[in-house]
């Protein structure tokens, strides 16, 4: 199975936002450890905006 390129796109550009690593390290994670950061930045930013 392939993953959606827009989707990988998204995924690698809010991850390099938020914690400024490279593009190699981001692409390097295998997909649910990548998912996972995502998941925890969103958690970072509701709780930060009191929204969570």
């Amino acid at each position: 199975m392939t993953y959606a390129a827009d989707r990988l796109y998204e995924e690698t550009a809010y991850v390099a936002y938020h914690f400024h690593w490279s593009l190699d390290a981001i692409l390097d994670m295998e997909h649910p450890t990548r998912r996972r950061f995502v998941e925890e930045i969103g958690r970072i930013n509701r709780r930060l905006s009191g929204t969570e």
